[in-house]
């Protein structure tokens, strides 16, 4: 059983029809393998261990009676601890949510369930989805794979070191600015951050909801074309959902169409302060790509270097909004209090961490009386010409731009933590995707076994996650 956690989802379905082993031997072997990795790791915050070995027995059922089973059926996988599933806790790494049961399924895990996939437990993450190392949990810092003294990246770090240590064949997490593409980065796993509106976020803990958006992260590029298939589409529950259907090219890409794409470098991602390594790295991918047969070319996004600036007013205006239904009443840590509003003071300042308080201080501030104009508003305005920017590059022939993820591999566990600004600037290439709502992945760049993993991002027209999956998956195969 060894084997199995090193295999691919499609490898996977192979075993299973070919009965080299059971679902329930399966996820049987993923948890005792998290027995013991898990103690060095941290990813998991809790296990359903009894919900999934069900699981498993149901889909070995399925296959026993001959029923054509999906490719996502027995698949264990891990689920970033903002994403509810109903009858397991639910805590967004913050203990104003300590004692959550979630009461309901987010759209998401209905469709996975419906697939039959297994869900081995929640994975930690900054609190309420806040920061780009996982140290902001209330409960546990998660270690990097490649390295324990590092940081696995944030926000969803639990889930990309969970899929990098093999403790799950592939995982959900939630990206705002970067939280999947820079924990796949550090943690050397695929991530995908799709097109805003093409995952339903009905049943995620919101952080801002005009940015935060659902996506999937797995060992090959094609493992997260596959989750991400099965969880994209329209949901009535969710308003900024959009009917859009996604065509065979996604999981079956062609290598002409690939060659038809053209590919631009923006010069303000390779700036001074990127790490030299991180460059080399990236500049090797580039060279991979052009090998394949695509045209690259030099491109410019000049609002580039507003995008770190607006992101850190509108995300935190939008937290604090979000935020304000924690008001230890419904949920929360129910602090003993004389009236309702030393309630919401001590709920709330026992309950949130630094970070979380940070923001939404600074969201009510940016929102305030005599403020909005100054901040929002501006900030909102700049946030157009930063999408503008991405719409005339894709108009001038280019179909997707290739840039680092992050500047720097993983650093040390509490390098930043006490430097705020320099733990914002981790996200500073991430940050304009969602801004402008694309698509966009991290990719592990190749040869670079024994070191520090460092990704290169892939960022597609709106609803074109075929042509970034697509041209990840023929780079992997060079």
């Amino acid at each position: 059983m060894e084997t199995l956690r090193h295999l691919t989802i499609k490898k996977f379905h192979r075993g299973l029809l070919n009965k080299e082993f059971s679902a329930f031997e399966a996820v049987k072997s993923f948890f005792n393998y998290i027995g013991e990795k898990d103690k060095e790791i941290d990813a998991y915050l809790s296990l359903d261990k009894d919900g999934a070995l069900a699981a498993a027995e149901r889909v070995d059922v399925s296959l026993a009676s001959g029923a054509n089973v999906d490719l996502m059926a027995g698949v264990p996988m891990a689920i970033k601890d903002n994403i509810l599933i109903e009858g397991l806790p639910a805590t967004a790494a913050s203990k104003v949510l300590k004692d959550y049961v979630a009461a309901y399924d987010a759209t998401v895990i209905n469709k996975l369930k419906t697939k039959q996939a297994i869900f081995l437990g929640k994975t930690n993450l900054d609190e309420f989805a806040m920061g780009s190392s996982t140290e902001n949990s209330a409960f546990k810092a998660t270690k990097n794979p490649h390295d324990t003294t590092r940081v696995p990246g944030g926000s969803s770090g639990g889930s990309a070191a969970s899929v990098a240590s093999r403790m799950a064949l592939a995982a959900l997490g939630s990206d705002t600015g970067g939280s999947i593409r820079e924990p796949a980065s550090f943690c050397g796993v695929v991530g995908l951050k799709p097109t805003y509106g093409a995952v339903s976020r009905y049943g995620v803990i919101a952080m801002a909801s005009s940015l935060d958006q659902i996506g999937s992260f797995g060992k090959t590029v094609e493992d997260a074309a596959i989750v991400f298939n099965t969880i994209a589409g329209y949901d009535p529950y969710d308003a900024t959902s959009i009917k859009t259907e996604y065509g065979d090219e996604l999981l079956n890409p062609k290598l002409e169409d690939i060659k038809k794409l053209t590919v631009g470098i923006p010069d303000e991602y390779f700036i001074p302060g990127l790490d030299k390594e991180v460059g080399e790295s990236v500049e090797a991918a580039i060279n991979d790509i052009k090998s394949l047969g695509l045209k690259v070319k030099r491109v410019s996004l000049p609002h580039t270097k507003y995008a770190l600036s607006v992101y850190y007013i509108i995300m935190p205006a939008e937290v604090s909004t979000n935020l304000a239904r924690f008001d230890g009443i419904r949920y929360g840590t129910r602090e003993k209090a004389k009236n309702l509003i030393d309630l919401y003071y001590e709920n709330k300042g026992v309950g949130f961490g630094p970070e979380t308080k940070r923001r939404v201080i600074l969201g009510t501030f940016v929102l305030s009386a005599g403020y909005y104009d100054a901040y929002y508003a501006k900030a909102q305005k700049v946030r157009r010409l930063i999408k503008e920017d991405f719409e005339k590059v894709f108009s001038s022939g280019v179909d997707m731009i290739l840039t680092p993820v992050a500047p720097t591999p993983a650093f040390k566990i509490g390098e930043k933590v006490d430097d705020p600004l320099q733990m914002y600037l981790s996200d500073i290439f991430t940050i304009p995707v969602n801004l402008a709502g694309l698509p966009g992945v991290s990719i592990p760049v190749k040869g670079r076994e024994g070191k520090l993993p460092i990704g290169f991002q892939l960022i597609g027209r709106p609803w074109r996650e075929a042509d970034i999956l697509g041209l990840g998956q023929f780079y992997e195969r060079l």
